[in-house]
């Protein structure tokens, strides 16, 4: 299979000599484009880190990520936005949706900002499998957390990202509404060959994943 992500010897070190914190001491990693991947660990194991710098949101102390042909510490602050908001679709524990906004504003904002059209007939499909065609003019705040995280997630997928990064998504939620949403970011990643990495402390939603990846001490270990 193709490979959409590579990390080789991603190194973050915080700190110096006697108190420096090795948060990511040489990951080596491959996620295959279309797959559902879970990197778990505890708190602290450097999964958070290495989220932040899939995602370009953190540049490594040493070492190279790639997704697709760009190879993202060698892109400046303004080249690393562009590409975050073009090729990486991100769902946050928070859901980080604008209040003011209805949930379709919510949704195409990102594709706004880039003076994109948005992929309407795409965008519809994409509400109808999360249940969120009859909540398009609704305010984030009449929503359920769940309808929030559902929202999220359209919008992740609305710019048809390389890759969707998912911070704890279901951090927020209740089990059984945690449950729903894996269920529907799985039934995602299949309908719409989209790659996804969700990272979590949480071994049962790990399971759901196509592929589980486990740190420890800022290694991978299995």
């Amino acid at each position: 299979m193709e490979s959409v992500l590579k990390t080789v010897g991603l190194k973050k070190y915080y700190g110096k000599g006697d108190t420096m914190v090795k948060a990511l001491d040489g990951i080596d990693l491959e996620i295959e484009r279309g797959k559902f991947t879970a990197i778990i660990g505890t708190s602290g194991s450097g999964k958070s880190t290495l989220l932040n710098m899939l995602g370009g949101l953190d540049i490594p102390t040493e070492g190279s990520i790639r997704i697709g042909t760009t190879a993202l510490e060698k892109l400046n602050s303004e080249q690393a936005t562009i590409f975050r908001r073009k090729q990486i679709g991100f769902i946050f524990q928070n859901y980080n949706l604008i209040p003011v906004l209805t949930v379709w504003e919510n949704i195409v904002f990102p594709i706004s900002l880039d003076r994109q059209k948005p992929d309407k007939d795409f965008i519809m499909k994409i509400m109808k499998l999360l249940g969120l065609e009859k909540k398009m003019d609704t305010l984030p705040g009449n929503l359920s957390g769940g309808q929030q995280q559902r929202v999220a997630i359209a919008r992740a997928l609305a710019s048809k990202p390389a890759i969707i990064l998912a911070d704890e998504p279901t951090g927020n939620l209740d089990s059984n509404t945690s449950d729903d949403v894996i269920g529907l970011l799985k039934m995602t990643s299949q309908q719409f060959h989209q790659t996804i990495v969700m990272i979590t402390h949480n071994p049962e939603i790990a399971q759901m994943a196509d592929r589980i990846v486990r740190i420890e001490d800022g290694r991978i270990v299995a």
